[in-house]
């Protein structure tokens, strides 16, 4: 059963967001809580799915992967087999980010990161011949990042 979260669980989940590998001395400082009472809501947080998991955010041009493009991806047919084959294609391409299935004038948009445009091209021929179904893409290279933020607005959670 889904339980309301409480001001003290925003506030743990906000501290998390900034910082992952805050202690859990720190966390529950900064939140005015016990030390256990601190561990105990972030392991029922955990046990809960509302924390997924610890990542740490690399940088990608230092890493060799500082071009960003977005791909628009129709499907010649909407079908289960070709949304399968699909997003079975994708799964086992590390370029790609992420993947949304979307409703409008396409069926998928993709992010992913490459090195530069010469190896996007090749990342867009192994996209196309390697997956079913795939009728156009249009791509959409990024030349600025403006905003790039990992953390939910918790401020907008209704409690």
């Amino acid at each position: 059963m889904d339980r309301a979260l409480d001001s003290t669980d925003l506030k743990i989940l906000r501290e998390l967001q900034e910082d992952g590998r805050i202690s859990n001395v720190e966390l529950a400082r900064r939140i005015n809580l016990s030390p256990a009472a601190c561990l105990e809501r972030v392991k029922r947080l955990q046990n809960d799915g509302i924390i997924q998991r610890y990542v740490a955010l690399l940088d990608p041009q230092r890493l060799g992967a500082g071009m960003m493009v977005f791909i628009q991806v129709v499907l010649d047919r909407t079908t289960p087999e070709n949304f399968d084959a699909f997003k079975g294609t994708v799964q086992r391409m590390p370029q790609v980010m992420e993947c949304h299935m979307v409703a409008g004038g396409f069926d998928y948009l993709v992010k992913a990161r490459v090195r530069d445009m010469n190896e996007y091209r090749l990342f867009l021929g192994e996209f196309l011949a390697t997956t079913r179904g795939v009728r156009e893409t249009h791509t959409y290279a990024v030349m600025e990042e403006v905003k790039n933020v990992t953390a939910i607005p918790l401020d907008q959670i209704a409690r």
